[in-house]
């Protein structure tokens, strides 16, 4: 009984993984059709398709995936989407900010609020924490990519910022009109990077116990789960040994 009550939840795991895999390529087959759609359909004279394209790839979505989306914008097909970023705030006033791309603006706001009320957060205005942030292009590259001084001279002469080195890796920022541009310097001096994307980087965080954690990750993961988000930041801070409770 022990064995396969292994096996159940190795296989639910599984289960669970592989749906968190759809999704994602859910979402970024909707953000390479609408990159597409907006400019033009070759990446290489595209700097958002190029950089969608990119992010795509470096999470293993299948090449036929990507096609399929692009084709999808070519061919006319497809909702037309509309970006929205929402504002509020979570458990212990954690700033959060949630971009989504909609074909019902309000469904999405009426899910989004709705996840908000449930989960000890409120939805605020637009503005109300978008300040407390800025946006920034963010290159990540492993560990193994090179020792800190070669990726901080590969990011300076590359026009980047900002980088942080640790044991997990090296993550470059650079202002966010200049990612393509950025991220293709660093790809001929160091390779391809784990992740190439624009986020926003948090001014200044909010330390969080267990508790309180638990409770952001809560709506985090439901936010997450909404088909119409493509992404949630938040601006908090959790020490590893919390993360390990967790």
């Amino acid at each position: 009984m022990a064995g396969h009550s292994k096996w159940a939840n190795i296989q639910h795991r599984k289960g669970r993984q592989d749906a968190a895999r759809s999704k994602l390529f859910s979402k970024f087959s909707k953000e390479i059709t609408v990159a597409a759609k907006m400019g033009d359909p070759d990446p290489d004279k595209n700097p958002r398709l190029r950089l969608a394209v990119k992010e795509a790839k470096s999470n293993s979505m299948p090449k036929d995936n990507i096609d399929r989306a692009i084709k999808k914008a070519i061919g006319g097909d497809g909702e037309a989407y509309e970006e929205i970023r929402y504002e509020g705030y979570g458990p212990n006033g954690v700033a959060v900010i949630v971009e989504a791309m909609t074909d019902n603006r309000n469904r999405t706001a009426s899910n989004v609020r709705s996840t908000f009320s449930k989960r000890g957060g409120n939805l605020g205005e637009t503005g109300s924490v978008a300040f407390m942030f800025d946006r920034k292009g963010q290159v990540v590259y492993p560990a193994d990519a090179g020792s800190d001084d070669d990726i901080m001279m590969a990011a300076i002469e590359a026009g980047a910022e900002d980088v942080e080195s640790s044991e997990d890796g090296h993550v470059i920022w650079c202002a966010d009109t200049d990612l393509n541009e950025v991220s293709t310097a660093l790809e001929k001096v160091l390779g391809e990077s784990e992740s190439t994307k624009l986020v926003w980087r948090p001014q200044t965080t909010t330390e969080l116990d267990l508790e309180a954690a638990r409770s952001l990750f809560s709506l985090i993961e439901a936010l997450e789960d909404d088909d119409d988000v493509q992404s949630v930041t938040a601006n908090y801070d959790v020490s590893d040994e919390i993360m390990e409770q967790l």
